[in-house]
């Protein structure tokens, strides 16, 4: 009689949102034992501090840092998200060559990163050649590995228009993307990290074609923001001129079955009671 095969320990760091809780959750569904680090658990990536005690017994590191934010800029009224080029290289190469470092201190022996379907074609902007380098650095290291792009999050539409914002206009380029919920993005790196190391990248995005545009337009009328939104197809992407397909997957990808319009059909009202629960 076989006996129940033994539980890995995993550590998820750098997942803001409700990202990083839904991948605990998936890799504990898993039947192994999952806990979510954060600066407010007193592990600083940047530095270093507290790496060394948070993966102590850890068998898989996923790395939920990296993929675009408002925190990787400065907001300003006259053009938009201003993306500190050096200071992004530096953060995300440091914190990713600490994270390697410690977990190859600790033993361990599956690393899983998230980052961002498109990346190996915007390498021209410093955002997503920092964001290439990152994943250079972990193909090249001795760690089995496995790197997981998504494409936009649902939840990321009002972060792409505030990034997208000039003089309280929002410029958005008509480029064709396939967003995805963070639910099944947190659903495959569960995943992931519960089997063998894939050595190599697999991209995941939703079921949909559509415009980003139309993405932003769709999202800022659901919260209920009337802010005018044009199109240009030289508006940049969090700092990265963008062709049409640049930000769309393979056709390997993983097809995640949610669909954008049955989200937003599933939305509160703005207004309504519930809206912030």
């Amino acid at each position: 009689m076989k006996g129940k095969p033994l539980s890995m320990q995993v550590v998820v760091i750098g997942g803001g949102g409700s990202i990083g809780i839904e991948t605990v959750a998936g890799v504990k569904e898993h039947g192994n034992e999952a806990e979510l680090v954060s600066a407010s658990s007193g592990v600083d990536i940047l530095t270093g501090e507290g790496l060394s005690e948070a993966l102590e017994n850890c068998s898989v590191l996923v790395d939920l840092s990296g993929p675009p934010s408002l925190g990787d800029g400065v907001l300003t009224e006259d053009c938009g998200l201003v993306i500190d080029e050096e200071a992004v290289t530096q953060t995300l190469c440091r914190s990713t060559a600490n994270l390697l470092s410690a977990a190859a201190a600790a033993g361990v022996n599956h690393y899983v990163a998230l980052s961002v379907v498109g990346v190996d074609r915007l390498r021209e902007s410093g955002y997503f050649r920092a964001l290439y380098a990152k994943e250079a650095l972990i193909r090249q290291s001795r760690m089995p590995y496995s790197i997981i792009r998504a494409t936009q999050l649902f939840e990321s539409a009002a972060d792409i228009a505030e990034a997208a914002t000039e003089d309280w206009i929002i410029w958005v380029a008509p480029v064709q993307i396939r967003p995805v919920s963070s639910a099944e993005v947190a659903t495959l790196v569960a995943h992931t990290a519960s089997s063998r190391p894939l050595l190599g990248v697999r991209e995941i995005a939703g079921p949909d074609e559509l415009r980003l545009d139309t993405f932003v337009r769709a999202a800022l009328t659901d919260i209920g923001d009337h802010r005018r939104l044009f199109t240009d197809d030289r508006s940049p992407y969090f700092g990265a001129r963008i062709r049409r397909h640049d930000l769309l997957p393979g056709a390997d990808a993983c097809i995640a079955p949610t669909h954008y319009d049955d989200r937003r059909d599933s939305r509160p009202v703005p207004g309504s009671r519930d809206r912030h629960n």
